[in-house]
């Protein structure tokens, strides 16, 4: 989350120790500097007794933003800040009484130069342990003795006109007042306690900070493979979690590095993967194999490096943590989760909230920095999401790889960016068919050019957008480009998409439009052309039908809410400024992060809470099961949800109003019969008041890892509205090959009456598309076919050579589709001649319009469009074979 501050006061970034000046009551201690040893630690070592406790202050400079909690959270990147009066105070409360040792400041730039440390036993009558009056910020350690369970830090004088601010404060000593655990208090586990020889970290759910690519992922270290690791970005901090499961008590960690080692590092514990607790730290770490003994309890365990040995990041072979094998029960498995806090959410790192009296170069730099780390990112696990709060910016900012802009006010033009909102294909020279993954949704933007830019491919919508001006689709090489989706919006100037091989636009106005290349469509749009196809090939229906917008996010009067809008139909142009609908407060969401277990959510869930997923990947041993109608999933900057161990991702009951939306699914490698599946199959209650969604939803098969389904997405609901959905077979990135990434059918529909708008299926292996309900309609539709079937011979069925692109299933008597194109690209046999681009049954009540087929570059062809029907579509020349329309 970004916070803007103040420049931080130059200074010399030394460490400083102090003498003590105490009461009566306080031993004096010898002034120099504390050593402090970072080897295995005995039970009588100090150690870091604040972290994640309980925080409190005098005042906030804002309390959204700079909470106390954050002076102990562990996150140098966050920070308390005061009112601007001397007087203020933070303090912590570390449970119970203990002997301390030294107190660590890390000063933002607003420090004070005159302080007291105070320690209280009731948090009402206070001891000075150190007072001064010559600080001059940066980091100060203060070497502090006595007892107490109360610590706080009370400013006598600030430095600067502003309040005064800490990152970060770390209280050091023991536990249980004066008492030395090691004579005659509790046994140490890493000493004679008992066996500590189970790894319990072997084959459980790990995550990072990064990766340095597809082939080092966090699952590595833990695997109990010798010859696989993980390996993180080059860059401090960096961090490798793993989810143990259950609470264990540790007693031991072995740490295997690669030469990429850490020289500085913390080991640190965790019942909820949010407070952490440091049971180790070094900053002489050695590589090579390092066995510590540590005393610490929880169910997640961490190694974070914060200084690296080498020029490259981390790695390790493997990471063990040792218990001695016994555990407590999950609080996630059948326990009380509890829901978000709607006045101060705690939205993780990766969401970057910017409010209109912020530096406006600080959030300019936060946007560069997230930009220059995502913009050729296409396989990494870095996730982001900017919210911009109510107000008007001057921006210009680049979106690249899993990053979402959004307003947060109840309506776009809450929110105003002046300069720009940008995205173009410099980093795969002019061409913008790899530019996936990211959105843009619910503000206003007024280009400082005249013109904003989108040139995006799928996976990259654009929802409840004001542009006061002009919009390109294209790069500005007008290099090749492959999306896209548009909804909700409206763009007061022309609207240029001259090298977009295709595009979808709903229920949105313009003041113009040109351009059109192989299949443009237009549903409840306003200022849009006619119908032509198919020259030029657009294709333009009144209105979408049946449909309801995507819930969002949103701030008002300080309080966070999800505004979920109403079911609507027959309608044309935007929903805003008056969009029906509810809202819904975030206390009825659990607010999910990439550390949290499946049992975790899945008992959120069972607990009827909605969720809210926070950006990040979340690695998940058990199907997501809701079954509580209404319940609402939304996923915040392209947050991912792997399925591991050949479960389904995601499955819904059959009843009413589920709304799923703004997910990715990347299938893990154990085959899974579905990634995602709605309702049961063949029972067919009828949902039309009140229907289950799917929207922004993305599937992912391959490119990151190998992953393999028989099935990307099923729907048996009937009623179901798609709106949006990339359902993507890799054909490039680690793990594609044709008996690799192994899935055969994107998007089977087997529910009645489902309406589908924005079909993205690409590369499955049979039919991408097989619809077997009746009474579905079908808005835009682009497909590529495999790009590997090793042969014709090996790629046939029935008599024919491949798989149509979109199969309406022979029982089916009424279909409707508009706006259908599908591509070949054989790289492996350029030879194959797929029969068939489509293939519905001959019924009066089918009918499909504007449908292409072409053959990119001449490699492989179709012999028909549809059925038999339709011109062939070969040769170097990548010319569409059309029908204007078929059946009925």
């Amino acid at each position: 989350m970004h916070h803007p501050t103040p420049p931080r006061h130059a200074r010399a970034l030394t460490t400083r120790a102090r003498t003590l000046l105490a009461g009566a009551a306080v031993g004096a201690l010898t002034c120099g500097v504390l050593s402090v040893p970072l080897g295995s630690a005995h039970a009588a070592d100090p150690v870091l007794l604040s972290q994640g406790k309980t925080a409190t202050a005098s005042s906030f400079e804002n309390s959204d933003y700079y909470k106390a909690a954050y002076a102990v959270d562990g996150d140098e990147g966050t920070r308390w800040s005061s009112a601007a009066q001397d007087g203020q105070w933070l303090q912590i409360d570390l449970g119970a009484t203990a002997t301390l040792s030294r107190v660590e400041l890390d000063w933002e730039g607003a420090y004070a130069d005159g302080y007291k440390i105070q320690v209280s036993g009731d948090g009402s009558t206070w001891t000075d342990a150190y007072s001064t009056t010559s600080s001059d910020g940066g980091k100060d350690t203060d070497a502090v003795a006595g007892s107490g369970r109360f610590v706080r830090v009370l400013s006598t004088h600030r430095a600067t006109g502003y309040g005064i601010s800490l990152y970060e404060v770390r209280v050091y000593g023991t536990a249980g007042g004066t008492t030395d655990p090691g004579d005659g208090g509790t046994t140490d586990p890493g000493s004679g306690g008992g066996t500590c020889d189970t790894n319990a970290a072997l084959g459980k759910t790990a995550t990072a900070s990064s990766t340095e690519n597809g082939g080092t992922p966090a699952s590595a270290a833990v695997d109990g493979k010798a010859d696989t690791r993980w390996s993180s970005a080059a860059s401090d901090t960096q961090w490798l979690q793993v989810d143990l499961g259950s609470t264990q008590d540790v007693c031991g960690i072995e740490l295997d590095w690669e030469t990429a080692y850490g020289k500085a590092f913390q080991i640190q514990t965790s019942s909820d993967a949010s407070t952490w607790t440091t049971i180790y730290q070094t900053t002489t770490g050695t590589g090579g194999t390092q066995k510590l003994d540590v005393d610490g309890s929880g169910r997640y365990v961490r190694v974070v490096g914060s200084a690296r040995g080498t020029g490259y990041g981390y790695s390790l072979w493997e990471l063990k943590v040792l218990t001695g094998g016994s555990g407590t029960t999950d609080p996630g498995e059948g326990g009380t989760v509890q829901a978000a806090d709607p006045a101060n959410p705690d939205f993780g790192p990766n969401v970057h909230v910017f409010k209109p009296t912020d530096d406006q170069a600080g959030i300019q730099n936060t946007v560069n920095d997230v930009f220059s780390r995502q913009e050729s990112n296409q396989f990494g696990d870095e996730r982001d999401q900017f919210l911009f709060l109510p107000g008007t910016y001057d921006l210009q900012a680049n979106i690249g790889f899993y990053t979402s802009i959004s307003g947060a006010g109840l309506n776009p033009d809450d929110v105003q960016i002046d300069g720009g909102v940008w995205v173009d294909a410099q980093w795969f020279g002019g061409n913008a068919t790899q530019n996936f993954w990211r959105s843009a949704e619910n503000f206003a933007v007024t280009p400082s050019t005249g013109q904003a830019r989108w040139a995006v491919a799928q996976a990259a919508p654009m929802r409840r957008v004001h542009v006061k001006g002009d919009l390109a689709l294209d790069s500005s090489a007008y290099g090749w480009a492959s999306g896209g989706y548009i909804a909700d919006s409206k763009i007061d100037g022309k609207v240029t998409s001259y090298t977009q091989q295709q595009w979808y636009m709903r229920d949105s106005s313009v003041g113009s439009w040109d351009g059109a290349l192989w299949n443009q469509v237009f549903s409840g749009d306003q200022g849009v052309p006619a119908t032509s196809f198919p020259k030029p090939a657009v294709t333009t229906l009144a209105t979408t039908g049946t449909v309801r917008e995507k819930p969002y996010l949103y701030v008002k009067d300080g309080k966070w809410s999800v505004f979920v809008p109403s079911l609507r139909s027959g309608t044309t142009g935007t929903t805003w400024p008056n969009t029906p609908g509810s809202s819904l407060s975030l206390s009825t969401f659990y607010l999910a992060h990439a550390s949290d277990s499946a049992a975790t959510l899945n008992a959120a869930l069972a607990q009827g809470l909605n969720v809210l997923f926070a950006p990040g990947v979340y690695h998940l041993d058990q199907t997501l099961n809701v079954s509580r109608p209404d319940t609402v999933l939304l996923g915040l900057g392209m947050a991912t949800i792997i399925p591991e161990n050949g479960v389904v991702g995601l499955k819904t009951a059959d009843v009413d109003g589920i709304k799923i939306a703004g997910l990715l699914f990347d299938q893990g490698t154990t085959k899974s019969h579905a990634v995602v599946e709605l309702g049961d199959s063949g029972k067919h209650t009828d949902h039309a008041a009140d229907p289950q969604s799917l929207q922004d939803v993305f599937i992912r098969v391959g490119g990151v890892v190998a992953g393999k389904t028989d099935n990307g997405i099923i729907v048996n609901a009937d009623d179901t509205i798609i709106d949006h959905i990339w359902d993507w077979r890799a054909d490039h990135g680690a793990g594609a090959g044709w008996t690799s990434n192994t899935a055969d059918y994107g998007l089977v529909v087997n529910g009645d009456d489902v309406n589908a708008y924005g079909l993205f299926v690409e590369h499955f292996q049979k039919y991408n598309v097989l619809w077997n309900g009746n009474r579905g309609r079908t808005i835009f539709f682009q497909n590529e076919l495999p790009y590997d079937p090793p042969s014709a011979a090996a790629w046939s069925h029935d008599g024919e050579v491949g798989y149509a692109a979109y199969k309406v299933s022979d029982g089916v008597t009424q279909h409707e589709a508009w706006g259908l194109g599908s591509y070949c690209v054989f790289t492996t046999d350029p030879s194959i001649e797929v029969t068939n681009g489509f293939e519905v049954p001959n019924a009066p009540g089918v009918k499909l319009h504007s449908l292409s087929t072409v053959s990119l570059g001449g490699k492989g062809s179709y012999a028909h469009v549809i059925d038999g029907t339709g011109p062939r579509a070969a040769g170097t020349a990548t010319v569409p074979a059309t029908v204007t329309s078929y059946g009925g």
